[in-house]
């Protein structure tokens, strides 16, 4: 299916659900954007939950994807990225995650709010291998 097919959107902020997804440490709302093009992209606020799980987002991986931005909205966050190292976002900063590049999530805000944004809609992640220059 082509871009003829993607259909019009409208997500009201008024009427915003926010339920578990991918992570266990975070909360979703979706944004409309991945029923709207059929998949071929996502966008989603995740916030962080308050929870202290070890989740896979804290290991070294990667997202098998074309696309991913985050822009925070609020709060901070603190990642490393193979061969860019540690990088902290704060709000009103705005990462492109080129595909495959391995990364972790160190730590984040208890109000850290981002807007992410992948193509495609239903990618996977991979955990992987620590690279050699990791921080420890």
């Amino acid at each position: 299916m082509g871009k003829e097919t993607w259909k019009f959107s409208h997500n009201e902020a008024a009427n915003a659900v926010f339920t578990e997804g991918m992570r266990k440490i975070f909360e979703y709302r979706d944004l409309g954007v991945k029923d709207a093009t059929n998949g071929d992209y996502v966008a989603h606020i995740v916030k962080a939950n308050g929870r202290k799980d070890t989740d896979e987002v804290q290991h070294w991986h990667v997202h098998d994807c074309d696309f991913q931005m985050v822009y925070v909205l609020k709060g901070w966050a603190k990642f490393e990225y193979a061969g860019e190292g540690v990088h902290t976002i704060r709000a009103g900063d705005c990462i492109n995650q080129r595909p495959l590049i391995p990364h972790r999530e160190i730590e984040c805000s208890p109000d850290m709010e981002l807007l992410e944004i992948v193509s495609p809609a239903n990618f996977e992640t991979r955990i992987v291998d620590a690279p050699a220059e990791a921080a420890e």
